[in-house]
């Protein structure tokens, strides 16, 4: 598997968290960077996982959404005053199902992985998006989605060997029948080995 990352500058971008207690919930913004992890099984004629020319379009795409825009959540509410900012002319409106740098992550993996699908045919795919706020804070999206094993990727993962059947346990054993010549006590109790036995008669075991 062959693997390349792509950092992606989205732009200043304006947010907020509604129904958090902290400062978060006023309108602020930071300038956003994005890194990308692109995997792929093969190459393409060039030796590389993703043309990153041809992220040219993608970087367009995210920062028409993030660069110098006011991003809300449909959730918000105070989105009806949101539009109405949007409507005068006094913000450039994004409204998204989550706002922060996790639903961020998680917009741009989708589109990312969307646009490189389209690419290179199916060839690439992207696997992860990092979101930074500032150097201190990110978060990441990756879809825990894992896909089934076939046969050949199954034997590589058990390392070539036959899978082999749990073992089966074997019949219990019957206890062998004791030679009467074996001095052996009546009593029920758990018989102790004369050699660590004080009151047993002496013999070359006791010390």
């Amino acid at each position: 598997m062959f693997k390349s990352t792509k950092f992606i500058e989205l732009g200043s971008c304006a947010f907020r968290q509604p129904t958090a207690e902290s400062h978060c919930r006023f309108l602020h913004g930071y300038r956003l960077t994005a890194k990308f992890w692109f995997e792929a099984e093969s190459l393409d004629q060039n030796n590389w996982v993703v043309d990153f020319g041809g992220l040219k379009e993608l970087k367009k795409v995210l920062q028409n959404q993030f660069d110098h825009t006011t991003c809300i959540s449909k959730e918000d509410p105070k989105l009806d005053e949101f539009n109405r900012l949007q409507q005068a002319g006094i913000c450039d409106l994004r409204v998204m199902d989550g706002v922060g740098i996790e639903k961020f992550a998680e917009w741009c993996y989708k589109t990312a992985n969307r646009h490189v699908h389209e690419l290179t045919n199916d060839r690439c795919k992207c696997v992860k998006v990092e979101v930074f706020e500032h150097e201190s804070n990110s978060a990441i999206y990756e879809p825990t989605d894992k896909p089934v094993l076939d046969d050949r990727e199954l034997t590589d993962f058990i390392g070539n060997k036959d899978v082999k059947e749990p073992p089966v346990e074997p019949p219990p054993v019957k206890a062998a029948s004791v030679s009467s010549k074996t001095n052996i006590s009546s009593n029920t109790n758990k018989l102790k080995n004369k050699w660590i036995d004080p009151d047993a008669p002496k013999n070359s075991w006791l010390f």
